[in-house]
């Protein structure tokens, strides 16, 4: 009988140590991109706080010291009295009021519409959906701007000139929000909405009760970018609102940069003002943000 000679232990061992140098390179890798998106992060962090910066501490600046060296961040003495003299002399509270109302509308018919739309997309069978759906991302490809002057003629034939519908309605259907919340239902098993149909349901109350619950992440996402998006507007508030009390933040800010008669830093404090709640949006709900925008499949 013939006996085989096992192989060398130099060999057996040779496939480990090979594995053991491939995960140490993949580790040096990793923290070295990790050092790269920590930097890189950094230094966008910086370039967006920086004016930020700027802005708050020129506010908190007398105004003949802001007049008499604008670029200089020290000072002898801090004061609030830009703020107060900001809420007196301009209608800032009632900007607040209206900017509010608009995207608090905008928000609740947006989520309603497009999640109708987004589920009739994604569970419903009828003929010309695919169309329908194609029709809905061609409106992704259509800049906003050229948007507002047939706009502006409808809601003129609406006599809807200066309310608030004329700026809510355009924010009510958004094919980013529809897309957002089609792909999270597309990922609701197709098995779960159709025991719930054998059971008897309804479409109205699968929409109502099985797909909404879910759909929290992929709502909140929407409501966050569509409250923001409508609070930043510019170019439809400017022309649809006429008075000076109906305009919103954004509006009322570009009328007190045009003016001669305000100061440097009741300008910067009306726009520290106009910032604050879409910073606290953003910072309250910037987990909701993360969630849903990973929930629904778009990295």
């Amino acid at each position: 009988m013939t006996t085989t000679t096992p192989a060398p232990t130099a060999t057996r061992l040779a496939k480990p140590t090979r594995h053991r140098e491939t995960s140490q390179a993949d580790k040096t890798g990793s923290r070295a991109f990790n050092r790269l998106a920590a930097t890189c992060l950094t230094l966008f962090a910086l370039i967006w706080l920086i004016p930020l910066l700027w802005a708050v501490i020129t506010s908190i600046r007398p105004t003949d010291e802001v007049a008499a060296h604008p670029v200089r961040i020290w000072s002898s003495h801090y004061t609030l009295s830009a703020y107060h003299k900001a809420f007196q002399a301009n209608s800032i509270g009632w900007w607040y009021l209206n900017s509010f109302l608009i995207s608090a509308l905008a928000v609740i018919l947006c989520v309603v519409i497009c999640s109708l739309i987004a589920f009739a997309l994604a569970h419903l069978r009828y003929r010309g959906k695919n169309v329908l759906a194609l029709v809905i991302l061609a409106g992704l490809l259509v800049p906003m701007e050229s948007l507002v002057l047939p706009q502006f003629v409808e809601f003129r034939s609406l006599h809807l000139l200066g309310t608030y519908w004329a700026l809510v309605l355009p924010a009510a259907a958004s094919p980013v929000a529809v897309f957002v919340c089609r792909s999270f239902l597309k990922g609701i098993p197709f098995e779960l909405i159709e025991g719930a149909r054998i059971d008897g349901s309804s479409w109205w109350r699968v929409y109502r009760e099985i797909c909404m619950p879910l759909c929290r992440p992929a709502i909140s996402a929407v409501s966050i970018f569509t409250f923001i998006s409508t609070w930043n507007a510019f170019l439809l508030p400017l022309l649809v609102l006429t008075q000076t009390k109906s305009q919103t933040i954004p509006v009322g800010l570009s009328g007190l940069l045009g003016s001669t008669a305000i100061s440097q830093s009741e300008v910067m404090a009306s726009a520290v003002l106009g910032l604050l709640p879409l910073l606290v949006v953003f910072l309250v709900a910037q987990r909701q943000i993360v969630q849903g925008v990973a929930s629904t499949g778009i990295k």
